[in-house]
């Protein structure tokens, strides 16, 4: 730790501004009755995130009316506003920037909130510090109970801080913010990455726009040679119309369902193999299972959840694996059509949910033909790749900012530039 780092609490950084630091609305004032489909967005647990970098998700947000949320005018949460849980998982931090979708919040009632004092605390500095394992760590042990953690506000108050001059705080969250900011931008690319290669598979294989458009004497939009490769007519089937030419076939037909391997944590080894359970991707392991790409499919616990694995897998025994075994060779094609069948739908009604294989052998596929399938494949695995690639840089960069926070705020990397020498406050 260098010149110019003071030692002081969290108390002596916030704000002069009234309810520089409060919590949520007592108890049953802002229950679930009074929510309502728009107006101002509340912040409950489920909207933070334990994950550095995940400032807030605003996924899944509740809202009151604009009326009831002036009742809670203590309990309000700006931008530059950090936001705390004290009951329940009390290790996470959030923080309201210019990322998140309102300007303004209203915190819940198992939430604190902090506004700190510019001149002497950055706020994204402070979401870094707070994302800390030796932070999260100290807050951990603070705990109050043993079945519901808690930690109230005169315990955040009270958590000691070191902090570098205010010049130093901005540069550290510069360096550590842009890495995330370019994490973000990956994201948000896949996610468009994502809706294209749905939205393809949705106007080919289920609105059968190509088709459509030639047999309405339309221009299908799309180049010669592929538009060449749609019938220009429809026939019946079993399933209702389908393309002239195509065929319907049980997905028993076309895919095998394997069983994947028990792998408990404790028994694997340090590795760059993806090991994916029902819930998605649960660890790295140093040997494969499976060769990729492939399709994991939840069997147990998450019954019917597809993914796709990009790489080498190793699948554990709560899940099965695709092999293809019909006229469908493409992956990407049978990863979209599973995902259409509402697999979960098809899982047992037990304690623990499974997904029954041979209910699912007896679905029906429409088949499309060859060469469209082709085209398919090559236009959609340009589009994984890219996302693959993106999903490999941002975990790159998620390493490298790991191991650069606890170094840049606790002073044991300084940052070069950045004055040292500030006048600290008393």
């Amino acid at each position: 730790m260098g010149d110019g780092w003071i030692s002081c609490t969290v108390d002596d950084i916030k704000s002069f501004v009234p309810n520089a630091m409060s919590t949520g609305p007592f108890g049953s004032a802002i229950s679930s009755r009074f929510f309502v489909g728009t107006g101002v967005p509340v912040i409950r647990g489920s909207n933070l995130s334990q994950d550095v970098g995940i400032r807030l998700l605003d996924d899944g947000l509740v809202f009151l009316a604009e009326e009831k949320a002036k009742e809670f005018k203590r309990s309000m949460a700006q931008r530059g506003d950090l936001v705390f849980t004290c009951w329940g998982t009390i290790d996470q931090v959030g923080l309201i920037d210019d990322r998140t979708r309102f300007r303004e919040y209203v915190i819940s009632n198992k939430q604190m909130k902090l506004t700190p004092d510019p001149r002497k605390a950055d706020s994204l500095f402070l979401y870094y510090l707070f994302s800390s394992r030796l932070m999260r760590e100290t807050i951990l042990n603070q705990g109050i109970g043993s079945s519901v953690p808690g930690f109230n506000l005169g315990q955040l108050k009270a958590i000691p801080l070191k902090l570098p001059p205010i010049s130093e705080q901005r540069a550290i969250a510069h360096i550590l913010g842009t890495l995330d900011d370019k994490i973000e931008l990956n994201r948000r690319m896949n996610e468009t990455l994502e809706a294209m290669a749905r939205a393809i598979f949705k106007s080919w294989f289920v609105d059968f726009d190509p088709v459509r458009a030639k047999a309405e004497g339309r221009d299908p939009a799309l180049p010669k040679h592929i538009a060449d490769l749609f019938p220009d007519r429809f026939e019946d089937s079993e399933l209702g119309e389908i393309p002239a030419g195509w065929s319907i076939d049980t997905l028993g037909n076309l895919i095998g369902l394997a069983y994947g391997k028990a792998l408990k944590e404790e028994d694997r080894k340090s590795g760059d193999i993806a090991v994916f359970g029902s819930n998605g991707q649960v660890g790295w392991h140093d040997e494969k299972l499976v060769a990729g790409p492939g399709i994991v499919v939840g069997r147990k616990g998450n019954p019917g959840i597809v993914i796709w694995a990009p790489t080498d897998f190793f699948p554990i025994d709560t899940t099965f694996y695709v092999v293809p075994n019909g006229g469908i060779r493409s992956l990407h094609f049978l990863f979209y059509a599973l995902k259409m069948h509402d697999l979960a739908s098809l899982g047992a009604d037990s304690a623990v949910p499974g997904l029954n294989r041979n209910i699912v052998y007896m679905s029906k596929q429409i088949v499309p033909s060859t060469s469209v399938l082709e085209v398919f494949d090559s236009m959609v695995q340009l589009l994984f790749h890219h996302k693959h690639q993106a999903e490999t840089e941002s975990g790159t960069l998620a390493a490298l900012r790991d191991t650069l926070l606890p170094k840049l705020i606790s002073g044991e990397l300084r940052v070069p530039h950045a004055s040292a020498n500030e006048s600290s406050y008393a």
